[in-house]
């Protein structure tokens, strides 16, 4: 069995290349030639697949240790086929915490067509176990939560479906199968954006889902044939060669992450940092037991009376933008930006405040981001004290 670093640059064989070439070839064509009328091809329309889609979709199998890998046009479009496998009047319960984009799907798509859900603190095992009723059907959760890095336990909540029959999809973009396998951890379907982490370059859109079993992916395939959000064979081969540096850009996030970190614990300015990397918190713990590393996302807030968007808007290097994973380092404040559709009431009650502020670790020099940060803080204690 190859090492992950190694499956990270050699994927399975497609066995259709016939000029040697290293990496897989793009695949541009729509449609493909039938040798007889009633032959059984592999191949017929790219919709229903791909060369190049499927080293991508073969290789995060692999990756994910699943069956089958599917690659869909972005991370929304992959949870919307995931989701469109129940139907009307099933219940599934949902992290109280998911990205944003998905509390919109579900709220505005999915509960139009009698799907049930209920959001609980996943991190709360009684609150999963309370929240199971007749209809349940599955629990679907980040196991690090957005904006606030907190910690779910793949192993536990999936002992909880497990005795209850209900599926386990667990959302694996903050981490990659680089530093946790949640279906080795009891998981049924893994999803990912793999705009973030696993294309790691801000350059191209893309969702991952992986099934565990055949019976779950031949359900997840039928809705990605049938609603056809597949993703392109250019991007997929993006998406690829984002994947072969995986390991090492991951590595350069860490160890960014943790020094900026120590830098912002020894700021006045900072009133709370959220990051499980940190000992001595609960998710510090249930990260060290499932996760082979803590992420490269880090949350905190300034105290009350700094101005966040001042802030922000006052660094030089790191970029106000949405979106995370990259080789560049981007900051945003979520109650404005990237969880800005749910209400306030909705935020609060999560712990989404004005003063926090999410920032993804980039792969630049660690003293430069860290100069850039101090020069914003003390510009804010100058604007304070003038």
């Amino acid at each position: 069995m190859s090492e992950f670093d190694t499956k990270l640059i050699h994927g399975k064989k497609q066995n259709d290349n016939t000029t040697g070439a290293v990496n897989i070839p793009i695949y541009n064509s729509s449609t493909y030639i039938f040798p007889k009328v009633d032959a059984k091809v592999r191949w017929d329309y790219a919709r229903s697949g791909n060369p190049t889609r499927a080293y991508l979709e073969d290789q995060l199998a692999q990756l994910e240790g699943g069956y089958q890998g599917f690659a869909f046009a972005s991370g929304l479009s992959a949870i919307h086929a995931v989701l469109s496998i129940f139907s009307p009047g099933d219940h599934i319960i949902i992290g109280d915490t998911v990205y944003g984009g998905t509390f919109r799907l579900i709220n505005q798509f999915f509960k139009k067509w009698q799907l049930e859900f209920t959001a609980v603190d996943t991190q709360d095992l009684e609150q999963v176990k309370n929240a199971v009723k007749t209809n349940t059907k599955a629990i679907y959760f980040e196991t690090f939560s957005n904006p606030l890095l907190r910690v779910t336990s793949v192993r536990e909540v999936a002992e909880i479906a497990q005795k209850n029959n209900l599926l386990t999809i667990v959302d694996n973009t903050f981490l990659t199968p680089y530093l946790q396998q949640p279906l080795k951890l009891g998981a049924d379907i893994v999803v990912h954006s793999a705009t973030k982490y696993l294309g790691g370059h801000s350059d191209v859109v893309a969702g991952i889902v992986v099934a565990k079993n055949q019976e779950l992916a031949e359900r997840i395939y039928f809705n990605q044939n049938g609603i056809g959000a597949v993703l392109s064979p250019e991007s997929s081969n993006l998406i690829r060669r984002g994947i072969q540096t995986l390991a090492v850009r991951l590595d350069r996030h860490l160890s960014n992450t943790a020094k900026i970190v120590e830098f912002l614990q020894g700021r006045d300015e900072i009133k709370s940092i959220y990051y499980p990397g940190i000992p001595g918190t609960k998710d510090y713990q249930v990260a060290s037991l499932e996760t082979s590393g803590y992420g490269g996302i880090v949350s905190f807030e300034l105290q009350n009376g700094l101005d966040t968007t001042k802030f922000v808007e006052s660094l030089n290097l790191i970029q106000l933008a949405v979106s995370l994973g990259a080789v560049e380092s981007l900051i945003e404040l979520p109650y404005k930006m990237t969880h800005a559709e749910m209400s306030e009431d909705e935020q609060r009650e999560i712990g989404i405040t004005s003063q926090l502020i999410r920032l993804s670790v980039g792969i630049e020099s660690p003293n430069d981001l860290i100069n850039d940060l101090k020069q914003g803080l003390d510009l804010l204690n100058y604007q304070k004290e003038v």
